[in-house]
């Protein structure tokens, strides 16, 4: 009994003091959260008096940062945060430059563009930017988008330039299909909205190959300019020597694409050395950017990326669930709006579409907090399609890249008939159904009958005329107009620009600049940048945390203040001690020794 006793103290205190290291590991990454929110309590942190930001381009990171799962948990950023800090920097006296490792791949034209005008804000402000480049292999010419707009180009020797112009490849299913005895039966709102021809087509219809092409010569003509004009060269320059890659880095020097030949090694010690005596290099996302104080007004900036689905945020501690769930993002979009401190919203939409009932929800949420008077501008990322327009239209202003994907205002649905496949391999398939007509329709084994294909036309249709309604109705055009510019047809943001499907050619920091102005905010008023959704870690008896809204993150990261108490300190150093005792609680366990 004794031993019993012993053993079930052991376990209490372990647990009480493991909760109590629980607290420490959440104090810090609330911290980080936190200072990924422009909301860090220690105002500039621990930055070195004198330093030069380093970003390295070959790692993937998401638009947005992680809000649930392991990935949050430890604080990871997204683009937008390399976004945010880089506009910090720009009036940092403490940074001196910036230096980018160029990626071997794409970067995507959106992404390209925006950094490009990160890096112009920077050379304005006197900071000096260098990309380092060991070559581009494959993925288009957006990697030498971002490099042209850097003040110096120095590429490692042997580092090849091979992209020389934008591919797009599509893989059509339907001969497979055929063969498998599969039939592809899926409506679409019109000829342009294409994901279905993949199923339905063995190649490129005309309507197909006519929107893709528009897309990428209007993707093509904006980078070659962008090159061209921080390059100081002529658009037919920059044609001509990408048309001749694979290039040398010679040749690019040749060219005027690149300024000298060197190693990562002698590009970190030039910038350090620019940089002046002590300079240090940090990596942008561990850079403490200076904030306004507590207590001031805020733009709240929503993330939504990927597929758009219902539901909330799934997935468990090791595993985040869908960045774009409705529940999710509405529930954030109306948090935010009922934040005091939140003066406007700012919509990072980056998303190629998804569930017209989960885009509804979104689409409801942005015209409840205007109901309440804050503004939201709407920043697309690389893609804001079909769904991810749908979200946006309801807004007070868009804002795109010129190399944004957006518009296919268009629906489809339908599925794939497996029956007939599977007789031929000797599986007969029967129903019994009971209701109506359309009972058992939207079964993946025997087709449509006509009377369920006109059932399935007119559902769709109803979808689709919502869809324009509402896109006439936010962007305040004639409702023949919409209709013209829809039909699924995609655009690029210079395009929809032109057609009236957004309102401005801006990234995500132009869009933040037009909040504060729709929210009346004076130019000289500080404000600070707080993220939604707030984080989720999916840690076991951090419920509250899941649940708090951005203000709260700053009184739970006193809990980091607490623990610097000694006494806590002691309590965990006795925990230490437990842990090593020879009696503890014991439980069956599946772990082979």
């Amino acid at each position: 009994m004794r031993t019993f006793f012993i053993a079930l103290g052991g376990a209490i205190a372990g647990t009480i003091l493991g909760a109590i290291l629980l607290f420490f590991i959440a104090s810090m990454v609330i911290g980080g959260w936190i200072n990924s929110a422009g909301a860090s309590l220690s105002g500039d942190g621990d930055n070195p008096a004198s330093m030069v930001l380093t970003i390295d381009l070959r790692n993937n990171l998401d638009d947005q940062p992680a809000t649930s799962g392991l990935a949050a948990l430890f604080g990871e950023k997204g683009f937008v945060n390399v976004l945010t800090r880089l506009d910090s920097a720009a009036s940092d006296d403490a940074v001196k430059g910036v230096l980018i490792r160029a990626s071997e791949y794409s970067v995507g034209s959106s992404r390209a563009e925006e950094m490009r005008n990160a890096i112009h804000k920077l050379r304005d402000a006197g900071k000096f930017v260098v990309v380092h480049s060991q070559g581009t292999y494959a993925g288009g010419p957006s990697m030498m988008r971002v490099m042209a707009a850097a003040d110096e180009v120095i590429v490692q020797p042997g580092g090849d330039f091979l992209p020389s112009g934008i591919t797009f490849e599509t893989l059509f299913f339907k001969d497979l299909l055929d063969r498998l005895n599969v039939t592809a039966q899926i409506d679409q709102f019109y000829e342009y909205k294409n994901a279905p021809n993949v199923y339905k087509e063995t190649g490129y219809t005309e309507a197909h190959r006519f929107a893709m092409t528009e897309l990428a010569e209007s993707l093509w003509e904006a980078t070659v300019s962008d090159i061209a004009q921080d390059r100081d060269l002529s658009i037919n320059a920059v044609k001509s020597a990408l048309a001749d890659a694979p290039l040398s880095p010679e040749r690019l020097i040749e060219l005027g694409l690149a300024d000298d030949l060197g190693w990562p090694e002698d590009a970190m010690d030039g910038v350090k050395e620019r940089g002046g005596d002590d300079t240090e290099l940090v990596d942008i996302l561990s850079y403490n950017s200076p904030t306004a104080p507590l207590g001031t007004s805020a733009i709240a900036i929503v993330g939504g990326e990927g597929p758009i689905v219902t539901g909330g945020s799934g997935g468990d501690f090791l595993n985040g669930g869908s960045d774009f769930a409705s529940d999710a993002i509405a529930g954030a979009i109306l948090e935010a709006g009922e934040n005091e401190r939140v003066k406007a919203i700012v919509f990072r939409v980056d998303s190629p579409g998804g569930s017209p009932t989960a885009s509804d929800q979104i689409w409801r949420a942005v015209e409840r907090v205007q109901g309440n008077g804050k503004p939201v501008v709407v920043s697309m990322g690389s893609v804001a399609a079909s769904g991810g327009y749908y979200v946006s239209t309801g807004a007070d202003w868009i804002m795109a890249s010129r190399s944004t994907i957006t518009g296919s205002i268009g629906i489809f649905g339908g599925k794939l008939a497996i029956a007939d496949g599977l007789r031929q391999i000797g599986i007969n398939s029967e129903a019994i159904s009971v209701g109506g007509p359309f009972s058992g329709a939207m079964s993946t084994l025997e087709g449509f009958d006509e009377q369920q294909r006109e059932l399935l036309h007119a559902w769709l249709e109803r979808g689709y005329d919502r869809f324009i309604g509402l896109v006439a109705d936010g962007r305040n055009l004639p409702e023949d107009n919409v209709r013209e510019i829809a039909r699924g047809r995609v655009w690029t943001g210079e395009d929809a620009l032109q057609v009236g499907l957004v309102d401005e050619i801006g990234g995500l920091m132009d869009a933040v600049g037009k909040a504060r102005e729709l929210a009346g905010i004076d130019a000289d008023e500080q404000t600070r940048l707080m993220f939604y959704p707030v984080p989720q870690g999916g840690l076991p008896g951090l419920g509250p945390v899941a649940e708090a809204s951005s203000e709260d993150l700053a009184t739970l990261a006193n809990v980091a203040r607490l623990l610097d108490d000694e006494r806590i300190q002691m309590l965990i150093e006795q925990g230490g001690m437990l842990d090593q005792s020879p009696i503890q609680a014991r439980g069956p366990s599946f772990i082979e020794h």
